[in-house]
């Protein structure tokens, strides 16, 4: 009896453990960046883009503004934007829109827009043409540096990540992405939300 209460109280401690180093994992809908010189193509000279709510990670929000993706095979209409504006202008899609738009799916972490495909976006009569920056996102792990101590890893570490959901999943290739803004929170497009049926209590836990 004692060797069987003595595992129990094992597993008991370690699934306390586990669950101190889970996270909330999102899903990230397509959305588009834009530069402040391509806002004010499509919007006017000297436009801001209007706050509509804040987002998980501090300085970003969903704009009101919305503009529509026009690929060599599909239009994709009623986009977010997310603000503030960027250097460069960016398109964050799953792999099935990339199908419906007729582009080349990419997969990139956000930011390196090199190499990747283009299209045109447009809002009100104007449009912009693109030659580069169109991406599948990479999954990531947003995190600070205390997140990251207390999980074992370091930025542009690439990890896998088990998601504790009704249809549990293990994801390769997660990219840890770590800096004194971020909060906690791990990002999949909804492609992959649907894969691992996502939920809003959804965790994520490096493996």
């Amino acid at each position: 009896m004692e060797a069987i209460v003595q595992r129990v109280l094992e597993e008991l401690k370690r699934l306390d453990q586990s669950a101190d180093k889970q996270f909330p994992v999102e899903a990230s809908a397509r959305h588009v960046h834009l530069s402040q010189a391509d806002v004010e193509v499509l919007f006017g000279t000297g436009y801001e883009l209007t706050f509509a709510r804040d987002l998980s990670q501090p300085g970003q929000f969903l704009a009101k503004e919305r503009i529509t993706l026009i690929g060599a095979k599909g239009v994709i209409e009623n986009v977010a934007v997310l603000g503030p504006a960027r250097a460069q202008t960016q398109v964050e899609i799953s792999i099935t829109d990339s199908r419906v738009l007729g582009v080349k799916p990419v997969i990139r972490e956000s930011g390196k827009v090199s190499g990747t495909p283009g299209l045109a976006i447009a809002a009100g009569g104007k449009a912009i043409n693109l030659s580069e920056g169109v991406m599948v996102a990479q999954r990531h792990i947003h995190m600070s540096p205390e997140n990251a101590v207390k999980l074992g890893v370091k930025d542009q570490q690439i990890v896998r990540v088990k998601i504790h959901s009704e249809r549990p999943t293990i994801f390769e290739d997660v990219l840890v992405r770590v800096n004194a803004q971020f909060n906690l929170s791990m990002h999949i497009d909804f492609d992959e939300a649907n894969a691992c049926a996502l939920g809003k209590e959804t965790k994520g836990e490096i493996l």
